[in-house]
């Protein structure tokens, strides 16, 4: 462009004919700001328009010759948005030829002829001369749709958000009560198996215990019943005494099987080793229990202050817990040695069953179906803590149960029971 930006005369209209055509493509640069839709000025070094194509005339509501010779910001740039004053040595259009910096700006507003105003995209870059910054030309368009698709877009996001979170919160607070519902319910499994263990002690062991004493009260008379004097019914009296004898015997076999059986299954629903020794040493119960019957190493560390007593529900989950861990590690495992580690650490415990078995991939213990294993994790969680499970196909399985310890309470019973202070 020439260096002191004279506006560029307008195309000669086009009329029918070859030569017309050749008038008008004799000012290219013309043709072009007459025929582009965006809105195109130049400003000098004073800030002066030099030149504006009749699209961006139009948008600001000015007739081409109107603009020439006006100061643009003062013009169609004086404000902000909101109607705040727009100095003029902020504005980044004039900043093109002051201090040589082009921009590019879509965050601010051109104002028209009739006090109204539009959101516009504007680039304004410096014109040079031989080195010399001369003035600055402006391209300009009007973003009104633009912005208007922009803010249904904004709307409709925010409204999905919206949606989204309100749905969200309606899962969160079906799920909360939904693993409320199974902590109640599985509370409520406690209870009853603890009611049922209590009566078959009570029914069913005493009536056993009974019938033992009873089979035994039996086997003994008929041991010391006399012999039969006669000779002829000798042999056969004593072959039906040998018999129910033998009888007894195997009654009271069964008997015996049966009361173990019943103790194995009062265990089962309620371990009373809980209640007489405490969960320390109901842990340590179960896990040589079960080496014992899988035929396995156990490697047992256990540091935790053992006159520590949990809540309880707390004690039964940790229980629970445990006894699905080594239940994992009989059924899948086929290792040779479990290795149990228990420790309390600032004011969490933290319980790990590390086996040398087979090991699996971790999918297999995100499965829908690993219920063993979501069934650790809810009880875990219900009291704040959680279940992690490293394994790998080859190197084992390590499971570790981490669960934050009650804050103790004061002994009541000890301190009614000091002794008072005397006094001298």
């Amino acid at each position: 462009m020439h260096a002191d930006l004279k506006p560029p005369t307008c195309a000669e209209p086009v009329v029918q004919g070859f030569g017309s055509v050749a008038a008008a493509w004799r000012d290219p640069l013309g043709l072009m700001l007459a025929s582009t839709g965006e809105g195109v000025f130049g400003v000098g070094l004073d800030g002066l328009c030099v030149f504006i194509n009749p699209a961006g005339a139009r948008m600001i509501g000015f007739e081409p010759q109107q603009v020439l010779g006006q100061n643009m910001h003062v013009l169609t740039h004086h404000s902000h948005s909101d109607g705040a004053h727009y100095p003029m040595n902020d504005c980044p259009i004039y900043n093109a030829f002051r201090q040589g910096q082009a921009c590019r700006i879509d965050s601010e507003v051109f104002w028209r002829a009739d006090g109204s105003s539009f959101p516009v995209a504007y680039s304004s870059y410096p014109v040079f001369d031989q080195a010399q910054v001369r003035g600055a030309v402006v391209t300009f368009a009007d973003i009104t749709e633009r912005r208007r698709a922009e803010d249904a877009l904004q709307h409709a996001k925010n409204e999905l958000e919206q949606r989204v979170t309100e749905r969200t919160q309606a899962l969160e607070t079906a799920l909360q009560q939904l693993r409320e519902l199974a902590a109640w319910s599985e509370t409520v499994r406690e209870e009853e198996r603890t009611r049922i263990a209590r009566e078959v002690h009570d029914e069913l062991g005493s009536l056993l215990v009974a019938l033992k004493m009873d089979v035994g009260w039996l086997d003994k008379r008929l041991s010391e019943q006399e012999p039969d004097k006669s000779a002829e019914t000798h042999c056969m009296r004593e072959s039906r005494r040998g018999k129910m004898r033998d009888k007894c015997q195997n009654m009271s076999r069964l008997i015996e099987n049966a009361v173990v059986n019943v103790g194995r299954i009062i265990t089962d629903l309620r371990p009373s080793i809980l209640d007489h020794q405490g969960l320390w040493g109901a842990l340590e119960w179960q896990a040589r229990e079960f080496v014992q019957s899988t035929e396995q190493e156990l490697k047992w560390c256990m540091e935790v202050d053992e006159q520590r007593v949990l809540p309880e529900p707390m004690a039964m989950a940790v229980f629970r817990v445990f006894q699905e861990m080594l239940s994992n590690v009989g059924r899948h495992a086929q290792a040779r040695t479990v290795d149990v580690d228990i420790v309390e650490r600032a004011g969490w415990l933290h319980l790990s069953v590390e086996d040398d078995g087979c090991g699996a991939l971790a999918r297999a213990f995100e499965s829908a179906q690993a219920y063993g294993v979501m069934g650790m994790r809810e009880r875990a969680r219900h009291f704040g803590g959680a279940v992690d499970i490293d394994s790998a196909p080859g190197r084992g399985t390590r499971m570790r149960l981490s669960m934050p310890m009650p804050m103790p309470l004061p002994d009541d019973a000890a301190v009614a029971n000091a002794a008072p202070e005397v006094s001298p």
